[in-house]
């Protein structure tokens, strides 16, 4: 593939500025068709970016001839039957994250991309950040030593829309997105984690709904273990006070400690022997770019891009797990 066309399923907060622009600033690769449920938004979308396509149907979206890629921007719930559309129709895929609300439906996915040996890409774009890509880097190089333990602790306080509960987000609705906030914001920390240290074989948690606000879980302790046998541990909540935000992972070495943050990309702080660094990286400003030009080179034949459907599956069953779904 030399052009790569895509075509958006969804196009809510995400793709304004996460990832749409995106699409377009990478050589061989643009935008020509998006499709909504919602007419007034599809049309609404198509006009502001440019769009010459837009539709309200997305089977029709995935047949037109000209888009020969697909970008599912939807809630999780929704992911397995785009995704599979897309790649029975014989098209690349590329899915928000998670990759869907369950890890049995993300194995649904797996199966199909494995029957009609089309791709499916996952949007775990932090990987590729040049952040993250720097605390890889500190990590590889040893200045830490062995790594002994795993920490992530997240605090925030509720969202002002988390106390409608006529209109709820539908981040907090489990039959659409999972579970709470919990399974939409810690696919990202269990997805890096695991680009770090490889696949989580055992975890276990803890849920509970202490805020009443909505029937999710707001709040998670949980354990896990990798399959190197390095342990770790999380701890979210969702209903604390400001006095206590906290976006925090703490990787505990024999000669050091890294911390850095997930969603603030406060700077990295490195302490050592040596003393106490803090190393200050910027991120662009549309941060799916550098995953999105990946998948297009990789489409294109020239990289390979390894954040696919297979290598997101674990980060769903990790938090199924520690939300005893499974």
């Amino acid at each position: 593939m030399k052009e790569i066309k895509w075509g958006f399923i969804g196009c809510g907060e995400v793709t304004e500025k996460k990832s749409g622009p995106a699409f377009n600033m990478i050589p061989g690769s643009s935008v020509v068709a998006v499709m909504s449920r919602t007419r007034e938004r599809a049309q609404s979308y198509a006009l502001r970016h440019n769009i010459k396509k837009w539709y309200t149907d997305a089977s029709e979206l995935v047949n037109d001839p000209e888009v020969n890629a697909v970008y599912v921007a939807t809630p999780p719930s929704s992911h397995p039957s785009y995704a599979i559309m897309a790649m029975y129709a014989g098209k690349p895929v590329y899915v928000e994250k998670p990759l869907a609300a369950s890890y049995d439906d993300c194995a649904r996915i797996n199966r199909v991309s494995k029957e009609t040996g089309i791709p499916c890409f996952v949007a775990y774009y932090r990987r590729e950040l040049p952040y993250f890509k720097k605390v890889k880097e500190i990590i590889d190089s040893g200045v830490i030593g062995e790594v002994q333990n795993v920490q992530i602790r997240y605090s925030s306080p509720p969202r002002k829309e988390d106390y409608n509960r006529r209109n709820l987000p539908w981040r907090v609705i489990p039959e659409i997105a999972g579970g709470g906030y919990f399974y939409d914001m810690a696919a990202h920390q269990l997805d890096f984690i695991q680009e770090l240290f490889g696949v989580i074989t055992h975890a276990r948690g803890y849920s509970s709904n202490r805020g009443h606000l909505y029937d999710a879980e707001d709040s998670v302790s949980a354990c896990f273990q990798f399959e190197n046998g390095l342990p770790g541990s999380g701890s979210w909540c969702f209903v604390g006070h400001e006095s206590h935000i906290e976006d925090r992972i703490e990787v505990l070495g024999d000669k050091g400690t890294l911390c850095f943050s997930m969603f603030s990309y406060t700077p990295i702080h490195l302490h050592t022997s040596q003393g106490i660094q803090s190393i200050d990286i910027p991120n662009p400003p549309h941060v799916q770019l550098p995953l999105i030009q990946n998948i297009v080179e990789t489409l294109q034949g020239t990289n390979h891009c390894s954040c696919t459907s297979i290598s997101a599956t674990p980060v769903n069953w990790v938090m199924d797990r520690m939300l005893k779904k499974i």
